[in-house]
């Protein structure tokens, strides 16, 4: 009785695979002309990293490294540097003075955009960062940064002068 149930079995899971083999046979090829048009992705593509921008156009990045220490690749290198009543950078006490990241080991993990209170850094939907030279693959702050939201002014940064003699 059981060899009846196992063969019956065995039969019944073949129609199911051959079912679904003609049912995708018969369904219309979707094909995408890559270079020509652009890429089409889901919306939650892990791409490039990009660090977002508040509505005044202030960094949300404060520099609390938080994301560097989720990071199983240890990809991300930051710096911070304190805001002044001259300079803000963030709407914080700190700011990334410098913020880099190093696609030789990153794995797109998510692990960062996951640790970041500010939700100053996220994952875009750039794909196109393969390279022959992987000097070019450690992307800096300047690289990352989203673009200044319409109507925003940026920041004044004041170069140290040297002291009068």
């Amino acid at each position: 009785m059981s060899t009846k149930i196992d063969v019956l079995g065995a039969a019944a899971a073949i129609a199911k695979g051959m079912g679904v083999t003609l049912k995708e046979m018969l369904s219309p090829t979707v094909t995408e002309y890559y270079p020509d048009e652009p890429a089409k992705f889901e919306e939650r593509f892990r791409g490039v990293h990009v660090l977002a921008r508040d509505v005044n156009g202030m960094e949300k990045c404060v520099a609390c490294f938080l994301c560097a220490a989720a990071c199983p690749a240890n990809c991300i290198y930051i710096e911070a540097a304190e805001n002044t009543e001259q300079v803000r950078i963030s709407g914080g006490e700190r700011y990334a003075k410098v913020y880099n990241i190093d696609y030789n080991r990153c794995i797109f993990c998510g692990y960062c955009v996951e640790a970041c209170p500010t939700d100053a850094i996220t994952h875009g939907h750039g794909f196109e960062v393969a390279s022959y030279n992987t000097s070019t693959l450690i992307k800096r702050k300047e690289d990352l940064l989203a673009p200044m939201p319409a109507g925003a002014r940026p920041p004044v940064v004041e170069t140290e002068r040297p002291a009068a003699h």
